[in-house]
């Protein structure tokens, strides 16, 4: 078993809270509200993660959803939890501390606590490893006073100008003039601290877990035919397609997982290109992938997963038709390339991006052909994302067709020899690079024209013994 971080809560009043409070006194331990007497609206914990807990930062937002559903994210370490309404729940303070550390330590995150009225506050003392318990309002600003103000997160120049001027805490920040703090480092950076320091409300973003779609059929009886496998199908396709439709949402993905009598799972994995959720479509397309799998056992049970739901699109027609007056290209290019896709498998249908590399083997990349945003919605376009070029990227002509492996050419006199002399056309082009990763090339590169009139880029190398290669070929 591993050991038990210890948790240390220091209160903002003189008692100390008793290990284990009653439920029915809970809220009496919440005292300095906005007025005397009375409890704040919130209170907040905020968790700050080392390096271990940043990396797992959503699973443990869903696991803390089992305290408190007003959970909020802050990446890349950090988590907020509102609790007040919890602590009855789970013995108070400190058995809510206690159960949240434990959670963490479960996932191996060590986490450092701290308690608020205002989020920002717990989670600034988080970061400042400050594990105090402030519980009201009139004891906020005293205990973040002392806090340095690297647990703020500003930017690296607005705290050097800070600390040439002494100041290097937040105490000694909220003390200077704040007409004169807008001034210098700009109104964003004091409404951080009214929202600290509770003058301004601190609005969050609430936690939501990513949705899936997750559901398994068990089967009366052993199928091994794929149209019956696929009209067993049939209810769990409708429950995907009212998942879908109830939260206008597409998918890209979709796994199907066929379960026998012995052994594992036989997956069939339908990849899209754009986001889908027309439920008619998806049968056809997951039909087409099902024929393709050769089953070694009957089939005992139908499980369809969805991948992560993706914000959807609804399709607008265009005024003119395919063709007419520039109108854009229908919709069974979409179509024809799902169906492919279905058929011969994602790995089978790709689309080209551009690389920044200057050799021209690695200058480019087979990429899943993603959709192009900036065209219509009738008329979608296929087409990988590429990455911007570099300033200098080469200005000579590229064939479209390169060789896999540059081909050896035969020589007359030095001169290249492919089906007799070729006539150069352009060139040289030198490309001399790699030196850094283990694949320098020092190249020599031509257009040439061959005696049948085919235009081809070759290249000389400039190690000996100086071949003649071709590389491509121009249409």
């Amino acid at each position: 078993m591993s050991q038990r971080s210890p948790l240390k809560l220091v209160r903002s009043d003189a008692a100390p809270a008793p290990s284990r409070a009653p439920a029915a006194s809970s809220w009496e331990v919440l005292g300095g509200g906005t007025e005397p007497g009375h409890a704040p609206a919130e209170l907040w914990l905020g968790l700050h993660l080392d390096a271990s807990g940043a990396q797992q930062l959503e699973q443990l937002a869903l696991r803390a959803q089992r305290f408190t559903p007003r959970v909020c994210l802050e990446p890349p370490d950090g988590l907020l939890l509102e609790v007040k309404g919890s602590l009855h729940l789970f013995g108070g303070i400190e058995g809510l501390t206690r159960a949240v550390t434990d959670e963490c330590l479960t996932l191996g995150a060590k986490p450092t606590l701290a308690l608020a009225p205002r989020p920002l506050a717990a989670l600034v003392a988080a970061r400042a490893g400050a594990t105090v318990l402030v519980t009201g309002l009139a004891q906020l600003v005293g205990k973040l006073a002392p806090l340095p103000l690297a647990a703020l997160r500003w930017p690296e120049e607005t705290c050097t100008r800070l600390a040439s001027m002494g100041v290097r805490t937040i105490g000694q920040v909220l003390k200077l003039p704040r007409a004169g703090f807008a001034r210098r480092f700009g109104p964003e950076q004091l409404a951080l601290l009214d929202r600290l320091t509770g003058r301004e409300p601190d609005l969050r973003q609430r936690f939501a877990a990513r949705e899936r779609f997750r559901r398994r059929r068990e089967l009366l009886y052993e199928l091994c035919d794929h149209e019956r496998i696929q009209a067993a199908l049939t209810p769990l396709l409708a429950a995907l397609g009212g998942f879908l439709t109830s939260r206008q949402q597409g998918l890209m993905q979709l796994e199907c997982r066929l379960w026998h009598r012995q052994g594992p799972p036989t997956s069939c994995v339908l990849g899209l290109a754009a986001p889908l959720a027309d439920i008619q479509r998806l049968t056809e397309l997951l039909g087409e992938r099902l024929r393709t799998l050769a089953l070694t056992q009957p089939v005992r049970g139908l499980e369809l997963r969805s991948g992560a739901l993706v914000p959807l699109a609804l399709p607008s027609g265009s005024l003119w038709q395919s063709g007419e007056h520039g109108g854009s290209p229908a919709e069974e290019g979409c179509e024809l390339i799902e169906r492919l896709q279905a058929r011969l498998g994602s790995e089978a249908v790709y689309g080209l991006t551009v690389r920044p590399s200057h050799r021209p083997e690695t200058a480019w990349g087979s990429v899943q052909p993603v959709l192009d945003r900036n065209s219509s919605c009738k008329g979608r376009m296929w087409a990988p994302a590429p990455p911007p070029l570099p300033p200098a990227w080469p200005a000579g002509r590229r064939p479209v067709w390169l060789l896999r492996v540059p081909q050896r050419l035969s020589q007359r006199a030095g001169r290249p020899w492919r089906h007799g002399l070729l006539q150069r056309l352009a060139g040289p082009e030198r490309i001399e690079t790699g030196w850094w990763d283990g694949g320098e090339v020092r190249r020599d590169y031509y257009i040439a024209r061959d005696i049948h009139g085919v235009r081809l880029w070759i290249f000389r190398e400039h190690a000996a013994p100086r071949g003649w290669y071709l590389h491509g070929v121009f249409g």
